[in-house]
């Protein structure tokens, strides 16, 4: 028995000893965030350690039922009809379980493909024998396989690290549903052929060297015998699933730290698994009641009004001093425009100099943070004005359509909202989010053919291209008769980083220069616009989806949320700066209240200049912790219903430990992400029939109207 299992030594080894050396490579690029401190070392190594030995009892079953299974001397499976038998209960086991999946989660073929590997490693074992020629070659072409694999993997981790600064997480889920467009972009960004052969020789040179460890030799086992050590196996696995979690490693101040003793094949199911999350059942609650009762608390305001007592109805008539303006908005969510590119914000590169020039010709917000760390997150926060809810985005969730949307209050008034995306919008599932919600939806695909195209990548079509079809859709509004909402989102400022030639000074492809040439883009578009007749009864909206980068060495660090935003409509809007602290799910009904909008809302998002001066927050989160900022404290819910709460510094995203906890704080951060999932979960966020109905504005301009604005324009964080 122990020579039958010996191979098992062979690939905890390797993987161990690969698990280290890409431990210590991660160690390396993370350079500065993780201070040369022999305790920061132990930890990463040692907690890493116990990890990479309960991933080793997950990724070890393949060699462990080959084993296993295969017979000893002789091939249980020979001749045609026997053959055909086997390949039947193969199939009929498939389609059982196929049958199962059904039943339970409504899977469709395409859904179970994953399980064609497994039925297929399963079809000739049967047909080898383990002390002959062909269980040694069978052997050897499993060892060479995961080790390939074991290679890839670390290889994987070192580029998301790279991307990221983190073990393989729900972002790295995320993109193996788009196999397209991450495997285009990572071709195009990486010489991808050259480092898969360069794998391909470092597994051979490894496998040649440690081949020894997978001699087949067996004295005699029988099937019976040898079933103890998958069944030890099976109960091992067992005991880690319900003793271990990835949140475990999570004991140190430094998120660097706490990643580095993770491990990534580990960290990819734990996120997989985590793709849903039901908010009570991992996260602190509060009853119901209070929940809701905090939320409305929190969104009352001088101009608006719950429309019914239901304690549990977030519905608000907004009612606004004077007529409404149905300008024309173009809401541009640019991809990646981090608050720390801006010359306003200290940058030295240059690299924005018309986005900075703009900040004095609009009203210019200092202190917005993005909803989260991806484009989804950014598009529900302004398209929807909710917090960012646990697990998957609301663009990718089921039972995603008819919610109450900005678009849905545009199209109450007679507009044309379109959604325009430069790439192809079935990804991230962007294009049926938004058909099935308030907007007409244009991508790449409807550039008309034989059109140029100055540049593009697997992500869209250059900048400059997506605002050439962005102004088509306007001028059609236009001739159409009807005030027109664009919400554009951009794809230039995106590795591979690649723009056309010419237009700024750094050759591509280039971060830096991703950057200038998104500045180019929007001064380019801006220019062509302002040629146009509807110019001036035009307002541009101009933020980010989330900022580049959102590693830090604490787990939401602050300063990677920090996003700017420009109004931008010269003969409509005084320019001013606005300090308030505000979210990006504010963004909407600030839109709105400057139009003048008297309308009926369950936005979770406040107009910030109806709030009061120490009034404003932010809710940044990842797809697992929860953030809410107030003031000058930063509280983040995490799954197991664990909490932190810090004073960060927002210019360095470092921060301290708060204590005592502020549990008024921690209250109205639980309200109001528990309000917002209950909510979806249960139909409390779509559309209803009489959310179009008339408000009546007030009957008067107030005389002290403009003092909320000044009062927004004076609060600091």
């Amino acid at each position: 028995m122990r020579q039958r299992f010996r191979p098992l030594w062979w690939l905890g080894i390797t993987f161990v000893a690969i698990s280290f050396v890409t431990r210590i490579a991660l160690l390396v690029m993370s350079g500065s965030n993780v201070t040369p401190n022999p305790v920061n070392w132990l930890y990463a190594f040692g907690v890493g350690l116990g990890y990479d030995l309960v991933t080793f009892l997950y990724l070890a079953w393949p060699m462990v039922l080959f084993l296993w299974l295969v017979p000893t001397r002789r091939a249980s499976v020979t001749g045609l009809m026997r053959w055909l038998a086997w390949l039947a209960i193969l199939v009929v086991l498939f389609a059982a379980c196929f049958g199962v999946l059904h039943l339970l989660w409504h899977a469709h073929l395409a859904d179970v493909r994953p399980l064609i590997p497994v039925f297929l490693f399963f079809l000739p074992l049967p047909a080898l024998a383990y002390n002959r020629a062909s269980g040694q070659w069978g052997l050897y072409i499993l060892g060479l396989l995961l080790l390939y694999g074991l290679l890839f993997v670390a290889a994987s981790e070192l580029v998301f690290w790279n991307e990221f600064s983190s073990r393989f997480n729900f972002i790295a889920v995320d993109y193996l549903v788009y196999t397209t467009e991450v495997i285009g972009n990572i071709r195009e960004s990486y010489p991808i052929g050259t480092w898969l052969t360069l794998l391909v020789v470092l597994a051979l040179v490894v496998f040649v060297l440690s081949r020894r460890g997978l001699r087949a030799r067996d004295d005699g086992s029988t099937l019976m015998q040898r079933a103890r050590v998958p069944l030890v196996w099976l109960l091992l696995t067992a005991i880690s699933v319900a003793a271990v979690n990835g949140e475990m490693k999570d004991r140190t101040a430094n998120n660097y730290v706490n990643e580095l003793a993770g491990n990534g094949i580990y960290q990819f199911f734990a996120a997989f698994r985590s793709s849903h999350l039901d908010y009570k059942k991992f996260y602190r609650s509060l009853p119901d009641d209070e929940a809701f009762r905090l939320v409305r608390e929190q969104l009352k305001a001088p101009n608006a009004s719950f429309t019914s007592n239901d304690p549990r109805d977030l519905t608000r008539e907004i009612r606004a001093a004077g007529p409404e303006k149905h300008l024309n908005v173009v809401l541009i969510s640019v991809e990646s425009l981090s608050g720390d590119y801006l010359g306003t914000f200290g940058n030295k590169e240059g690299l924005t100099p018309f986005l900075d020039s703009l900040v004095d010709k609009s009203i210019f917000f200092d202190n917005l943070y993005a909803n989260g760390t991806r484009t989804v997150r950014g598009l529900e926060a302004l398209s929807l004005s909710v917090p960012p809810t646990p697990g998957d985005s609301l663009v990718r969730e089921h039972d995603n359509e008819n919610l109450f949307s900005l678009a849905s209050i545009f199209n109450d008034r007679g507009y044309e909202s379109e959604f325009v995306y430069g790439g192809y919008g079935y990804f991230d599932n962007m294009n049926y989010f938004f058909s099935h919600n308030g907007y007409k939806t244009v991508d790449r695909g409807a550039i008309a053919p034989g059109t140029p195209i100055h540049s593009q990548n697997v992500w869209g079509v250059s900048d400059e291209d997506l605002y050439t079809l962005a102004l088509k859709q306007m001028d059609d509004a236009h001739a159409a008769g009807k005030p027109f909402f664009l919400h554009i989102m951009t794809t230039s400022n995106h590795r591979p980083y690649t723009y056309p030639e010419g237009r700024v000074k750094w050759q591509a492809p280039s971060r830096p220069g991703a950057v200038a040439y998104t500045d180019w883009s929007i001064e380019d578009f801006i220019k062509r616009a302002s040629a146009k007749s509807y110019f001036d009864d035009t307002v541009f909206v101009i933020t980010a989806d989330h900022c580049a980068s959102s590693a830090g060495k604490t787990s939401i660090p602050i300063n990677h949320y920090h996003i700017p935003l420009w109004i931008y409509a010269p003969k409509q809007f005084k320019p001013r700066r606005v300090e308030a602290l505000m979210g990006q799910l504010d963004i909407p009904p600030t839109l709105l209240g400057l139009l003048d909008f008297s309308y009926r809302t369950r936005f979770f998002g406040q107009d910030v200049f109806q709030e009061a001066p120490d009034g404003g927050h932010a809710l940044p989160g990842t797809y697992e912790k929860l953030g809410y900022v107030h003031g000058d404290t930063l509280t983040i819910l995490e799954p197991r219903r664990r909490l932190e709460q810090l004073k960060p510094d927002f210019a360095t995203g470092d921060a301290t430990p708060v204590t005592p906890v502020k549990q008024g704080l921690v209250d109205t951060a639980i309200a109001y992400y528990q309000v917002a999932s209950d909510l979806f979960k249960q139909g409390g966020l779509k559309r209803r029939a009489d959310d179009g109905a008339k408000v009546a504005p007030l009957p008067a301009p107030a005389a002290t109207a403009a003092a909320p604005a000044a009062a927004a324009s004076t609060a600091q964080p």
